[in-house]
């Protein structure tokens, strides 16, 4: 394992990080949720990413349950939760001043950790003003509830109105986004998001590598019994993937393939390592349903060094044939 900074902060996070979105409280069961977490620590891995909304909190409460089981010392990893979505009733999602820390409370509990290191408003909230929300993170950082917040899916013009009225304000400003990023979805990272990485230091912690498995191949003959896309819940990323059918998507992912067999790699390890190649990526955050597909992700590090300019250029020539979808 390698480790980059968070950023500009001093915080470093492993390259391959381990989250539990659509797994724990899911698809899978606590004793493969234990397993997942325990291998993704002894390979190295120090950052685990969770929510509030992950399985209603039963996510949390699942990987808090392992943390306390293995008992890691907790200087030796890093751990975020996110809020927006806590509820249906007034007041139990979006980024209110009330919701931010009340969600942050209920975060600790669950994941039975003192603080968070990683906070993340988990979308912007057109309800409330950005500047309520910077300073209810600010009030949990100085209660030493979270050490770092951030957002997930804001566009740069939100990120850089929060960034602001920190900074005029004295308040502590966001460190970290943690927004979509593969071979089928770039823009935001590659290009809204370039100024950025300079002007204000943002880390990023990309969630969906995989393009929410369309990258391993499994969905180019139809949708396999038990995989993400039969779950009733994601029947949208189904119409996703249909819309993504009629631009020509299984072309690039045939071509992809391909140049994952000429370097003696797996599709999903190539999508993994190329990600890895953009140096203002600080972590790529890995899902798992079962053990082996862990042990199989976690050799995407091995793949990085054969992504030299002359396959990336293949890749890009390759990527260059889909138009990615808009959000």
């Amino acid at each position: 394992m390698f480790y980059r900074r968070l950023g500009k902060s001093g915080l470093q996070v492993s390259a391959l990080s381990f989250g539990s979105w659509v797994t724990f409280g899911d698809q899978i069961g606590n004793s493969v949720a234990e397993a997942c977490m325990q291998k993704a620590y002894e390979a190295g891995i120090n950052f685990f990413d969770n929510a509030e909304s992950y399985a209603g909190g039963r996510s949390e409460e699942i990987m808090g349950s392992i943390l306390d089981k293995f008992a890691w010392p907790r200087d030796t990893y890093v751990l975020s939760s996110k809020v927006f979505w806590g509820g249906k009733k007034p007041n139990q999602e979006g980024l209110s001043r009330k919701h931010v820390i009340e969600a942050c409370h209920a975060a600790l509990k669950r994941l039975r950790v003192e603080y968070l290191d990683l906070y993340f408003c988990h979308r912007p909230d057109p309800n409330t003003p950005i500047e309520e929300t910077v300073r209810a993170m600010d009030t949990l950082v100085q209660q030493g509830k979270i050490l770092y917040w951030g957002t997930s899916e804001w566009s740069a013009a939100e990120i850089m109105e929060a960034y602001a009225i920190a900074r005029e304000c004295y308040l502590t400003p966001p460190t970290m986004e943690q927004p979509q990023y593969n071979m089928l979805v770039r823009r935001k990272v590659e290009e809204e998001f370039k100024r950025l990485y300079e002007s204000i230091g943002l880390g990023t912690t990309i969630w969906s590598p995989l393009a929410s498995g369309f990258l391993t191949g499994k969905y180019n003959q139809g949708i396999p019994d038990g995989s993400r896309l039969s779950m009733p819940a994601y029947d949208f990323l189904v119409k996703r993937f249909e819309r993504m059918r009629e631009r020509g998507v299984i072309e690039v992912l045939d071509t992809i393939q391909s140049i994952a067999c000429k370097l003696g790699t797996t599709m999903p390890q190539l999508a993994i390592a190329w990600c890895l190649k953009n140096r203002n990526v600080s972590t790529v955050i890995l899902g798992a349903s079962h053990l082996e597909q862990l042990e199989e992700n976690l050799k995407s590090l091995d793949a990085v060094e054969s992504l030299d300019d002359e396959i990336m250029g293949e890749i890009d020539i390759a990527l260059s044939r889909f138009v990615e979808l808009e959000s």
